[in-house]
């Protein structure tokens, strides 16, 4: 026990107030027992051994502004403790009265639930007179989170006053949780912030489902409030604060589908006790890739990345959370380097390979073609021969579904990449070649959501390139689970993609954003829309017309149909076109992309 000013403080009013307790007992039975010395020592001594026993039972540590029925009984568990013990003492020393005990153990407990009651009562009363919550919140759930986030609120540091909740359970409503009014059901939400002023909603619903979270924050989102919830019930740390653990609305709340869970236990077994090599490591999702393959237990874990400030923050993470424990080594080279490669494969011989090392913006590379067919397709050309050549045992690509009907050049060479992994495949059988295919990726580099987000921080306007834009979305867990799973199924050439649920409309998104940021579309915060830029599909396809699919054991992923190469002709056409990137002529560069990749669609300059 720390004893600070604080716990001193309250351990001398607890033994003042014992002792009073004592001498009003006393005085209570004056007219039927002779007062002694003896019994005014007992009074003594039984008020020391009361507050041993509530500083044994922890009671000093407790918070008493929101202190809970639990620490009430801490406080009568340690008064037992301690009168039990005094009337032992009592005993041996042949002065015991039981009816002075009786009285003096009734008194006590009155003692402590008074001053407890009477110091949360003027904390209260002086917190509300100095008005110094100026948050107004509603929370939705009337149950024992609520209640818990009520009592939180209760300390007079805490921005947040509890002023109504919103809970469908019908024998709640019109009732009190500790005060506050329980005063409409959820569908009520939107009235009820403005009959009570409401600045902020806190969604403590841990244990709903997910579609049932996603409706209530979607009622939520049609007000100006700001809106947080409470992680699931698995996720909830017990000894922390609720509203330490409360976090703004992901976007990712309001998407059309619950998140994607995969077979880790495959994750584990593929992964474990071998060699693994990320290209690419240091981006959205090569650093993830890289989370979730050091989880797995892997021989040696070996990053690769041209861009060393995100190597040296994946590299840092790692090392903080896994310290000695993970074989961690990160390697400065590019793909496109293939003597560096070959340097890096024979040193570290890695048994698997995830190639995520690409350029991923599309009018960036629309602007930059030549780039982003030397860094692409033959970056990923050189990484897949070096690991056919160093007997690596499964080489996963990281694809996109703008590879599907390309209309850009960055998908085209991602279209070009997955055609390498079949003709690998079809050439090479000591390794598997695999590749994966998913929709854009929420949080990654690139992506639209912190964008939007810095837009509706610097006042607006949101800029969407045209009102009826659709994407799939995956969180990059989610990518990444993906690709882990698909390289467990992996047996060569195969492209795996992601059932993604429904499409999501881009201005949809953006609208909700700016609600869930406590503003309004179209009023506090316009959008605009900037047309179509080069190379962009209003939506994106999936799968190629002539793919079809193949159900897998997991029925989230499937597989698309394996197109054969004539590989003499596709290795010729990739020979002109590796002299095309480095002439440095974009158009010339263009024209034999497409001549490699016959379902580019994209019109040449």
């Amino acid at each position: 026990m720390n004893f600070n000013k604080r716990t001193t403080a309250l351990m001398v009013i607890d033994l003042l107030s014992f002792i009073c307790s004592g001498m009003l007992a006393l005085f209570m039975i004056r007219t039927t027992v002779a007062i002694t010395n003896a019994m005014y020592a007992s009074v003594i001594i039984a008020a020391f051994l009361n507050v041993a026993g509530m500083w044994a039972f922890g009671t000093y540590r407790t918070i008493w502004r929101y202190a809970t029925l639990i620490e009430f009984i801490k406080c009568f568990a340690g008064i037992i403790a301690g009168t039990g013990v005094s009337v032992i003492v009592s005993l041996a020393l042949g002065h015991f009265k039981d009816i002075f005990y009786y009285l003096l153990f009734f008194m006590s407990i009155c003692s402590v639930t008074a001053t407890r009651t009477v110091y949360r009562y003027f904390v209260s009363k002086n917190y509300h007179d100095n008005d110094v919550k100026t948050i107004r919140t509603m929370i939705v759930g009337g149950g024992d989170t609520g209640r818990r986030l009520i009592q939180e609120m209760g300390d007079p540091q805490c921005r947040y006053n509890a002023v109504v909740i919103a809970d469908d359970d019908p024998s709640k409503l019109f009732r009190e949780v500790m005060g506050v009014k329980v005063a409409g059901t959820t569908e009520m939400i939107p009235q009820m912030v403005k009959e009570y002023n409401i600045d902020n909603i806190i969604v403590a619903a841990p244990s709903a489902e997910k579609e049932e979270q996603k409706r209530i924050v979607n009622i939520c989102s049609k007000t100006d409030c700001k809106v947080k919830v409470l992680p699931y019930l698995h996720e909830l740390i017990v000894e922390t604060s609720l509203l330490s653990q409360t976090r703004e609305i992901n976007i990712t709340d309001l998407l059309g589908r619950d998140e994607i869970h995969f077979d880790e236990m495959k994750n584990k077994k593929l992964i474990e006790g071998r060699v693994c090599m990320v290209t690419g490591g240091g981006g959205s999702i090569g650093s993830e890739l890289s989370r979730q393959i050091a989880k797995h237990h892997p021989k040696q874990l070996v990053i690769v990345d041209i861009y060393e400030n995100n190597a040296y923050e994946i590299q840092q993470e790692l090392k903080r959370m896994y310290g000695d424990r993970l074989n961690l080594e990160v390697r400065i080279a590019s793909v496109r380097d293939e003597h560096k490669m070959d340097a890096l494969f024979d040193e570290f011989r890695p048994e698997l390979v995830f190639h995520a090392a690409a350029h991923k913006h599309v009018p960036l590379m629309e602007d930059s073609p030549g780039e982003a067919i030397k860094n692409n397709i033959f970056g990923t050309f050189n990484t897949a021969k070096l690991s056919a050549k160093y007997g690596v045992k499964k080489f996963v690509l990281v694809s996109t579904d703008k590879a599907v009907n390309p209309t850009n050049v960055m998908g085209a060479t991602k279209r070009c990449c997955e055609m390498i992994i079949e003709y690998m495949s079809q050439t090479k059988k000591n390794t598997e070649f695999a590749a994966v295919r998913f929709g854009n990726v929420l949080g990654s580099n690139g992506s639209v959501i912190p964008l939007f987000r810095r837009q509706i921080e610097e006042g607006g306007p949101v800029t969407v390139t045209h009102p009826d834009i659709i994407r799939y979305f995956m969180t990059i867990p989610e990518a990444v689970s993906l690709i882990l799973q698909a390289a467990s199924f992996a047996h060569g050439g195969e492209i795996f993609v992601l059932d993604m649920g429904k499409p999501v409309k881009i201005t949809t998104l953006a609208e909700n954003l700016i609600r869930l940021m406590g503003m309004e579309p179209y009023v506090d915060i316009d959008i605009e829309f900037t047309g179509l830029r080069p190379g962009e599909k209003l939506f994106e396809e999936l799968l190629m017309d002539e793919e079809g699919l193949k159900k897998t054991e997991n029925d989230k992923i499937f597989i698309g149909k394996q197109i054969q190469l004539n590989t003499a002709e596709f290795m010729e056409k990739l020979g002109v076109l590796e002299s095309a990137a480095h002439s440095d002529v974009s158009k010339i560069a263009v024209e034999e992309l497409h001549n490699v990749v016959p379902t580019f669609k994209r019109k040449i300059a």
